[in-house]
């Protein structure tokens, strides 16, 4: 159930990369389970937020559909996924910006609202999920005034969203190392393998 206490936040989808691992293909477009991955996240946070975000750098007319606004990378040629967090971050209306991946359609309400619930009490601190001892930067909840701080991490080179995370003082949201929610279906083979189990 969702708290009414908590604040709102803003919801940014990542869909902006080259889905080299697919061959190229637009990996949010990719069809599962009957509809494109990009529909599963869209289901599953729609409720959550008045303000959806999509990063995408290529068929906006597609993902204009599920998203109350889009952004793209402020640099060509697919500079990585914390382009598209600094984008998202420079957009979102709210306080806090929830980020998550374009192919984890397995995602459900209850980690959503553990991302939120750990942020309860540090305004400034950005959330990240952590399995075990992998963090995952992929699914994290950033506050905004996080924006000038990673600005300054890009500004000097830096690319990895988790090193960039990790230097902000990141706090864990922990997850089991086998929750199947956080599967990355990021290759023909999981995407196939996933839809027949």
């Amino acid at each position: 159930m969702t708290r009414p206490d908590l604040p709102p936040c803003s919801i940014l989808l990542l869909a902006g990369g080259r889905g080299q691992r697919m061959g190229g293909q637009d990996k949010g477009l990719i069809e599962w389970r009957g509809q494109p991955l990009i529909a599963h996240l869209h289901e599953a946070v729609r409720p959550l937020t008045d303000d959806l975000i999509i990063s995408c750098n290529r068929n906006a007319e597609r993902y204009a559909a599920y998203a109350d606004r889009l952004v793209s990378d402020a640099e060509s040629d697919f500079p990585g996924p914390l382009a598209g967090i600094l984008a998202g971050l420079a957009a979102a209306r709210h306080d806090w910006l929830l980020v998550l991946p374009c192919d984890a359609p397995l995602i459900d309400h209850a980690l959503l609202q553990a991302l939120r619930e750990t942020a309860e009490g540090n305004p400034a601190t950005p959330v990240m999920v952590k399995q075990d001892e992998q963090w995952q930067p992929m699914f994290c909840l950033l506050p905004r005034s996080a924006l000038g701080r990673l600005h300054e991490e890009w500004q000097k080179g830096q690319r990895s969203p988790l090193r960039a995370l990790l230097r902000l003082d990141a706090r864990a949201c922990r997850c089991a190392l086998d929750d199947p929610r956080l599967a990355n279906l990021n290759t023909p083979q999981l995407l196939s393998q996933t839809t027949a189990g």
